[in-house]
């Protein structure tokens, strides 16, 4: 999970930040400085409430697709779009509040155990197809005009077209993930405690060469100020920027509040949905879709994003990288309290941290999102309503590339498929109770007939 470090602070800092337009180079530094400090500190109170209070092998940070979102769409790319930042982390604070409510109230949970089990299950397999689409850092995967994406990893990439250059699969980079991702696989086969952490740590000592060309550090400026920076090893930088940096003063325009909507509802089925995936992976999901904790996990998931707000970033979630401690053993909080205080020392070693490349996470991923695979064993395929919306969720997380949308197609199909027989069931409801009160009526009927020839109109009949 190292690598949100350096990837949230980025994906936060292009949208300028508490910086003034036009934001300068220093002040955008800073900035970024501020969040990579901000996101490890958040991740660590996360992860420490998730695994003391909840006793959960569930580890947090900041939700990647969200940031994006608030980064891009809600503030925009360096202050240009509909909200300011100090405006955007307040409209994160409330929704965390709301967030919080809605968990502490169980409304959360109850939501949550109407999911049907078979688009559970197939959330958790969703996923794994869209973290191997995500994560494929080895470039494997490109854009295409003509099909949208194709088979790429290519020697060279037109930077404004995205055009493939100097032929397909003949990136050094791309070969050298591989072999991480062999190295991975392979220790997973034989069943190697530690195996995605070995092919992470043998392409970046190998990426961390210069001279080389699957060097991350070029000889270009940017990789000298990168390199500059990875040579201190060691460094803490103290939040001067992002801390507290929440505004109010905007929440009149219609813009706040459809965001704050939007933040909820991604929330309300994302993050949800990856942690009851993380759940039965785990094995920890009972008969009635809940499981054991789930209560307080709530908790703890919204509260945290809350503490993001504070510090300058935004909503926190469950992170579906949790799988890689479940695959490795990790059944109870002692998972979440040990990423806690590895996120507390990457505080002071973020030089390294943040010099990890794409090509040595991405394989590791694609390794996650492959046994994360397994769930899909335990849909029953044979009964269309169950195997069809199962499937839909499955297939749209990758291609629509939101955890949420591939919910919420599973549930709409799901749904479809059983109208027909809800209106089925009511109908005959309805004839049913029509018949039963209409043999109410004849017994009642019978019985003032047979009364002795009695006039009913009058009082003896009566």
């Amino acid at each position: 999970m190292a690598y949100i470090i350096s990837v949230n602070a980025s994906i936060i800092a292009d949208s300028g930040g508490a910086c003034p337009p036009p934001a300068s180079d220093t002040c955008l530094a800073r900035t970024r400085a501020d969040l990579v400090t901000a996101t490890a500190a958040a991740c660590v109170v996360a992860c420490m409430g998730m695994g003391a209070l909840a006793n959960l092998p569930f580890a947090l940070a900041p939700g990647m697709g969200v940031n994006t979102y608030f980064a891009y769409n809600l503030v925009g790319f360096r202050g240009s779009g509909r909200v300011p930042y100090r405006t955007a982390l307040a409209v994160v604070l409330v929704e965390g509040c709301v967030f919080f409510t809605l968990s502490a109230l169980g409304i959360r949970a109850r939501l949550a155990r109407l999911i049907p089990r078979g688009i559970r299950l197939a959330s958790a397999a969703g996923i794994g197809l869209f973290l191997a689409f995500a994560h494929v850092g080895v470039g494997l995967v490109g854009p295409d005009p003509a099909t949208l994406v194709t088979l790429s990893a290519c020697a060279r990439t037109d930077p404004e077209t995205g055009a493939c250059e100097g032929g397909r699969l003949r990136s050094p980079t791309f070969w050298l993930g591989a072999l991480g991702f062999t190295i991975t696989a392979y220790c997973a086969k034989k069943g190697v405690k530690g195996s995605f952490i070995y092919g992470i740590l043998f392409v970046t000592l190998v990426s961390w060469v210069r001279g080389t060309r699957v060097t991350y550090f070029p000889n270009t400026p940017i990789g000298d100020t990168n390199y500059s920076y990875f040579k201190r090893i060691m460094h803490f930088h103290p939040i001067q920027s992002t801390m507290g940096a929440l505004s109010f003063n905007d929440f009149n325009r219609s813009e706040v509040w459809v965001a704050l909507a939007t933040l909820l509802y991604v929330d309300m089925l994302d993050t949800t949905g990856t942690m009851y995936s993380m759940a039965e992976i785990a094995g920890f999901v009972d008969e009635h879709g809940g499981f054991e904790g789930d209560y307080v996990a709530f908790l703890v998931d919204s509260a945290s994003s809350i503490l993001g707000s504070a510090l300058g970033t935004s909503t926190m979630a469950t992170y579906v990288e949790s799988s890689a401690g479940i695959k490795e053993g990790g059944s109870t909080g002692l998972t979440a309290l040990t990423v806690g205080l590895c996120f507390f020392g990457s505080m002071f070693f973020t030089p390294l941290l943040t010099s990890v490349p794409p090509w040595a996470v991405g394989p590791s991923m694609v390794m996650i999102g492959a046994m994360m695979m397994r769930t899909a064993l335990d849909v029953n395929w044979g009964d269309a309503g169950e195997g069809v919306p199962a499937f839909v969720t499955m297939a749209l997380m990758p291609l629509t590339y939101s955890i949420a949308y591939g919910i919420i197609g599973g549930l709409m199909v799901y749904v479809a498929l059983r109208v027909p027989d809800w209106v089925v069931e009511a109908v005959r409801w309805v004839v049913k109770a029509r018949r039963s009160a209409g043999g109410a009526r004849n017994q009642v009927a019978e019985a003032g007939g047979s009364g002795g020839g009695g006039d009913c109109r009058s009082p003896e009949g009566v």
